[in-house]
């Protein structure tokens, strides 16, 4: 399972390490709905559908934290890995081309994420905003289905405000279990006034903070450690951006709907497409004068409840 040292020496370093297992192609799915419930940033699903087959593979910066994470991931699984997994060293310029491999710019509205190696070539257009990322710091790319019905919300608000001369600096935006910080900061580059995104991970916090320096934007978010009754204690938002599981934003229906300022908007993501009447009945019962509106992108969908003046 472990690769053996080369022939007359110790193992070079290697700032990271790589642990693949292959699973069975149908799984692929199923398998990259686990690692996002288990919320561990290092696995990810690579799949080739041509070929029809799929590996879940794990980045990390230690041998024996690749081997940790995988006994913790693999009763997990749906379906039994087709062998042992292979955990190897990864050199630094293998590991950040094994992103680029996988991650290509995109844009929605007026908003572009960017991997920060295309810097040099990428031009923006006139009134647009780009938010750089450098997919080995953070948790997420916004490449998720989940992340993207949150970001297009965000942006359908943001357009509902200009259509209305309303002033997005005086709104306040919350990203509650804020990942990569993602959505706080388009919230930033969208010129919302008072952002806020708190995660109870605090190694997410501090990803948070890096992609908000690399953009040059640290400052303009608060980022903090806290879970979701904490970090919503005492806070009223206009916009609250909650990309949770279904079942934690369940439990939590009545704190997240009362974190919602009058005429404020709560958009929910994180939840599977057939999950979604059930989320929706529980916070109709909680907020029955709110009305609700839905979108779905493959088996990922969002709720968004506005709340009357």
């Amino acid at each position: 399972m472990t690769p053996q040292p080369p022939a007359g020496g110790a193992r070079p370093p290697a700032l990271h390490w790589e642990i693949r297992a292959e699973i069975p192609a149908g799984a692929a799915e199923a398998a990259d709905t686990v690692l996002l419930e288990l919320g561990d940033g290092g696995w990810s699903v690579l799949e080739d559908v041509p070929g029809r087959r799929a590996w879940v593979i794990g980045i990390f910066p230690g041998e024996d934290e690749a081997q940790g994470r995988w006994r913790i991931l693999r009763p997990l699984l749906p379906a039994a890995p087709l062998g042992e997994p292979v955990v190897r060293p990864l050199p630094e310029a293998e590991w950040r081309d094994s992103y680029k491999a996988h991650f290509r710019a995109w844009s929605f509205g007026r908003l572009h994420w960017v991997p920060v190696w295309e810097r040099p070539s990428f031009r923006l257009p006139p009134g647009h905003a780009v938010l750089w990322l450098d997919p080995g710091m953070a948790f997420g790319t916004g490449n998720h289905e989940t992340t993207r019905l949150c970001i297009e919300e965000l942006i359908a608000i943001d357009g509902a405000l200009a259509a209305a001369g309303a002033a997005r600096k005086e709104l306040n935006v919350i990203d509650a279990g804020c990942g990569s910080g993602i959505l706080a900061l388009s919230a930033a580059l969208l010129g919302f006034g008072r952002i806020e995104g708190f995660d109870n991970d605090p190694e997410a916090v501090r990803m948070s903070r890096e992609n908000a320096v690399l953009n040059a934007i640290d400052g303009r978010v608060h980022f903090f450690a806290a879970d979701l009754a904490e970090g919503l204690k005492g806070r009223r938002a206009d916009v609250l951006l909650a990309n949770i599981q279904a079942d934690i934003l369940i439990r939590h229906a009545s704190v997240l709907t009362g974190a919602i300022a009058p005429r404020g908007v709560l958009v929910l993501s994180g939840i599977l497409a057939l999950e979604l009447e059930e989320v929706r009945s529980v916070f109709s019962r909680v907020a029955p004068e709110w009305p609700a509106n839905t979108h779905t992108s493959g088996e990922w969908s969002s709720l968004v409840l506005s709340r009357p003046a």
